[in-house]
């Protein structure tokens, strides 16, 4: 877990539900301490989300980094679409502040896991041994990766998500709530896994598959913008 100190101070952008989620796990764990929070909607702006005060937009960065602030994490969450995480990933890195990694203290994660930078394990999520998560992930309340899953940059496996050993899920893949992955299987890039679909074969870049068992619902054309 990246630490500063005792608490180094971070600022969380985004303002919604899911950044809620990680301001009280960021002081379940002690890892950082939020000190303003960032969104792009004009309505939020000067109201305080569990007390952290919303301060504008994403161009308060540099102001922010000049202040001294130098931690981040992305408390944007997303319902099949990792892009705009993934804009303010890299809008942040951009601006020269560095990524922590948040991990709820009910957080199960083995010793032999690795975590990428900016990461967030959120309540009774399950990474298991030689699990591997790249940059910017989200492994939700109550997930479980088996041992040696890995993970692409700025996937998202949602709610009790279940991922058998071996699962491989590509950059900005979206694994719904309550979806279940056999073992060894791979779902490529900007995939989406619709809620309690059970996956039992590979599924391909942009493809997003529903049901039991999955089926292909759709192929979309990949959004880098």
């Amino acid at each position: 877990m990246n630490r500063l100190g005792s608490s180094p101070t971070c600022v969380v952008l985004g303002g919604g539900g899911h950044a809620r989620v990680v301001i009280e796990a960021l002081r379940l764990s002690g890892c950082a301490t939020a000190c303003a929070v960032l969104d792009a909607d004009r309505s939020l702006w000067g109201k305080e989300l569990l007390g952290v005060r919303i301060l504008g937009d994403d161009d308060l960065l540099p102001d922010l980094k000049r202040k001294g602030v130098v931690h981040f994490v992305v408390g944007v969450g997303s319902v099949g679409n990792n892009m705009p995480r993934r804009r303010l990933f890299e809008r942040a890195l951009s601006e020269g502040l560095e990524p922590i990694i948040v991990r709820h203290p009910s957080a199960v994660c083995s010793e032999s896991a690795l975590i990428g930078p900016g990461s967030v394990l959120l309540p009774l999520a399950v990474v298991n041994a030689g699990a591997r998560l790249g940059v910017n992930v989200i492994v939700n309340t109550g997930a479980i990766l088996e041992h040696d899953c890995v993970v692409g940059d700025h996937a998202h496996i949602a709610t009790g998500a279940r991922l058998a050993g071996g699962v491989r899920v590509g950059a900005s893949a979206h694994v719904g709530a309550g979806a279940a992955i056999l073992q060894s299987l791979s779902i490529g890039e900007r995939a989406v896994v619709g809620a309690g679909a059970v996956v039992v074969r590979d599924v391909r870049a942009d493809a997003t598959v529903v049901g039991n068992p999955a089926r292909m619902l759709e192929a979309r054309t990949a959004v880098l913008a």
